[in-house]
Parts: structure tokens; C-alpha cells; sequence
């Protein structure tokens, strides 16, 4: 990084002048600052409805996958080690609709969360 240039308004404000490269570096790591920033601030509303009893916490193993990529429902499903086409039998439901649950592209009705949390045997909260 080079020595940044100081100029001086007619006011009195100091401006910074410095080359593009270093700019763009600052911008880069203010972006990480403040995407870690909402990551904790995630983190400690999760963790205060945890404390307050508003959730039950996730078994660790599912957090794993979650954190390797995958959703929520595909997590607990690799969790209970089932396959999607015994999870869609257990359920009533298509494989296919499933895929669609687990890939983020659908959005599951409660009617049917419902059947997967008992199929799963998971609390009806961790899938909402």
C-alpha cells in the first residue's frame, strides 16, 4: 500500500487521495465487516429465542450440512439418513415436490411440514 496523499479544502477538510487498488481493497473488507456483522446479529437473535425457550436447538450434525451447503430439510433428512424417495413414501408426498423443498424452489404448505416433521420425527419447529 502506498503513502495515501492528504489534501487540504479551503475549509479545512482533509481529503484522501490514494491509488485504486487500495481503494477497492477498503471496500472489499468494509463488505466482509459488515456481512459478518449481520451474520452475529443473526447469531445472537437466534440465540436469544434459543435461551428464551422460543426454539429447540438443532443437533450439531445438521448444523454440519447446513454449514457444507445444504437446506434445512435436506440437512435433517441426511441427518436421519433416509433417502428423499423413502422421506416422499413416509410423508405422502412426490419425490420430486421434495427435491423442489429441499432445493429452495418451493415453499412447503404447514399441511405438509406437518407430515414431513412427523416422517422425519423432528419438532414441527424446525422445519417453519
Amino acid at each position: 500500500m502506498l503513502e495515501p496523499q492528504v489534501i487540504r479544502t479551503s475549509l479545512g477538510e482533509e481529503l484522501v487521495v490514494l491509488p485504486r487498488a487500495d481503494y477497492d481493497a477498503l471496500c472489499a473488507l468494509a463488505d466482509e465487516a459488515l456481512e459478518d456483522a449481520d451474520d452475529l446479529a443473526i447469531y445472537k437473535a437466534r440465540m436469544a429465542e434459543f435461551r428464551a425457550g422460543g426454539s429447540e436447538a438443532l443437533p450439531v450434525e445438521v448444523s454440519a450440512f447446513i454449514l457444507k451447503g445444504d437446506g434445512l430439510l435436506r440437512a435433517i433428512r441426511r441427518w436421519r439418513g433416509i433417502s428423499q424417495v423413502q422421506l416422499a413414501a413416509r410423508a405422502g408426498v412426490g419425490k420430486q415436490y421434495l427435491s423442489d423443498l429441499e432445493n429452495r424452489r418451493r415453499v412447503g404448505r404447514a399441511k405438509t411440514l406437518d407430515r414431513l416433521s412427523v416422517a422425519l420425527d423432528v419438532p414441527m419447529t424446525w422445519l417453519r
